[in-house]
């Protein structure tokens, strides 16, 4: 944006004493007003970056219907908007300007609540919400202030995420200088990410972190949007370079950690009523599996036929979990595996044993993906032979992912694409829901991780009409324990895979070479 166009944004003249508004807000309209004049003049991609950013906010808060949603500083409502879509219109959206009219009323969103507040909280007092969003909004003069009242608006174990610029951004920083020779102060004043985290955690938010984000900045046109978003999905994690990024994505959640549970089913397609079979591999995640099983039944319990959980020899109380599990439900089926151990057995032998129509796989850290797993049975209700839950896709989120993980993963999906002649993006993760035929067709030798590889890949030689859908990734906190996945360790099974399948596509031989598709006959299907 350039000063000239920036100091547009600022008012004309002074108010008077009497008239002049809380200094709080009066920062707030200014930064708002700033941040939609950018949006609307200079950002060529405005529609598809927010739409990124209220994905982000469904992935990573994770929302089930009927959560409130408080968004502050809506402005001309362009992200009003991109929120209603990826919340499917069913979560109650409150819209708060802070200025006294909005310079785009077409824009305005009919669907929500829109406020305008001449003071903060104002009308907004005693009212709660589960999530609170903002962009652009905090500023060295009022964040402290602002987080206050952030914090008492938020219901019980409410979450937050903030979008805020980076002053460390080298396009920020070079407009500010510009800004200043011509004698036109920029008049935001940006917190660098360690003082932003300072002060979430001073005010008494508990999983707080920020982290880098978005590298898809000026110059850029609509030619580069694709290659900028890619790669800024790398650059994001990379340490050092993650610093100069556009934005800082802020997340924070008001105490206590552990929610109050929402009994809602999220069932919505009766063509897969009782259908599924769910496989879960589990070694040493006592502290996981309940959890995860409960709510898996509670909120897809009509969709279930079964849950497969898998106790790969652990030698923590992870039997003793699923055995009372089974006893409170019989749609839990414990199945305890004998030596040797290995990922890759736990996943095949539970695979083996399901029934239902379609067999859902996913890991015992998945508990915070449940929501998720909506797109999945959306897509499969659809006609889609396989899902696959993708971490890479345009609008995925990945929070404190090893760099080396994405380079490797990265490096075998474009080696993979060239070698096999197909298009996907994230076939390797463990989140995936394939009809039975499938599962039967499958051939699985990895003992390892590298079996997530077998069956991300195999089904599109087998000519399955496969759809990706994006999945949150965040990795294990102290509280989910540790994953035993070694990239050195497991790297060799997985180029194996790859090269074995390649032999079956162009030579016909190769460990892969019987990989043949045969219908599932009807009768031998239940669900």
């Amino acid at each position: 944006m350039t000063p000239k166009t920036l100091a547009a944004t600022a008012p004309d003249s002074t108010p008077s004493l009497a008239d002049r508004p809380d200094p709080m807000i009066a920062q707030l309209a200014v930064r708002e007003r700033y941040r939609d004049t950018y949006w609307r003049e200079l950002d060529p991609i405005v529609s598809h970056r927010l739409l990124w950013r209220a994905q982000t906010l469904r992935h990573t808060v994770h929302l089930l219907p009927g959560q409130r949603i408080l968004e502050l500083g809506a402005g001309e409502g362009r992200f009003t908007w991109a929120l209603r879509g990826v919340t499917r219109e069913e979560n109650p959206i409150t819209a708060v300007t802070f200025q006294p009219s909005s310079d785009a009323p077409e824009r305005a969103a009919p669907f929500a609540e829109k406020i305008t507040l001449s003071a903060f909280p104002g009308v907004l007092a005693g009212r709660e919400f589960d999530c609170i969003v903002a962009m652009d909004l905090l500023d060295n003069s009022n964040a402290s202030e602002l987080l206050s009242h952030v914090y008492s608006l938020l219901a019980p174990g409410g979450e937050i995420m903030f979008y805020e610029s980076n002053p460390w951004n080298p396009v920020y920083r070079f407009r500010a200088l510009a800004s200043r020779l011509v004698r036109r102060k920029d008049p935001r004043s940006l917190l660098p990410k360690p003082r932003l985290y300072e002060l979430l955690s001073e005010i008494g938010f508990i999983r707080v972190y920020s982290v880098y984000n978005d590298f898809v900045f000026a110059p850029l046109t609509e030619n580069l949007i694709w290659f900028l978003r890619n790669a800024s999905i790398l650059l994001e994690n990379a340490p050092i370079v993650s610093r100069l990024a556009g934005s800082i994505l802020l997340h924070a959640q008001k105490p206590p950690r552990k929610k109050e549970e929402k009994r809602v089913s999220l069932f919505q397609h009766e063509c897969l009523r009782d259908a599924v079979s769910v496989v879960i591999p589990a070694y040493n995640e006592e502290m996981n599996v309940e959890p995860l099983v409960s709510s898996l039944l509670g909120l897809y319990g009509e969709y279930i036929h079964e849950v497969i959980v898998v106790n790969d020899n652990s030698k923590d109380a992870t039997g003793a979990v699923i055995e009372r599990l089974q006893a409170a439900d019989p749609r839990v089926k414990p199945l305890h595996r004998r030596p040797p151990n290995g990922v890759g057995r736990a996943i095949a032998d539970g695979l083996r044993a399901a029934q239902g129509r379609y067999v859902l796989t996913m890991d015992c850290d998945f508990q915070h993906l449940l929501p998720e797993l909506r797109d999945l049975f959306d897509a499969a209700a659809e006609g889609h032979d396989v899902v696959v839950g993708s971490r890479f896709s345009r609008h995925s989120v990945l929070l404190n992912y090893p760099f080396m993980k994405i380079v490797a993963n990265r490096t075998f999906h474009f080696l993979a694409r060239l070698l096999l002649r197909h298009h996907f993006r994230d076939v390797t993760n463990n989140l995936k829901l394939l009809k039975r035929e499938v599962v039967t067709n499958l051939q699985l030798q990895q003992p390892g991780f590298a079996i997530n590889a077998e069956t991300g890949l195999q089904p599109y030689l087998l000519g399955y009409k496969i759809q990706e859908v994006p999945i949150s990734w965040i990795n294990r906190t102290p509280g989910m324990g540790s994953s035993s996945f070694r990239l050195v360790k497991v790297g060799g099974g997985y180029w194996r895979v790859l090269l074995g399948l390649w032999q079956k596509a162009a030579l016909g031989r190769g460990p892969y070479r019987g990989l043949t598709r045969q219908p599932r006959k009807t009768a031998d299907v239940v669900g």
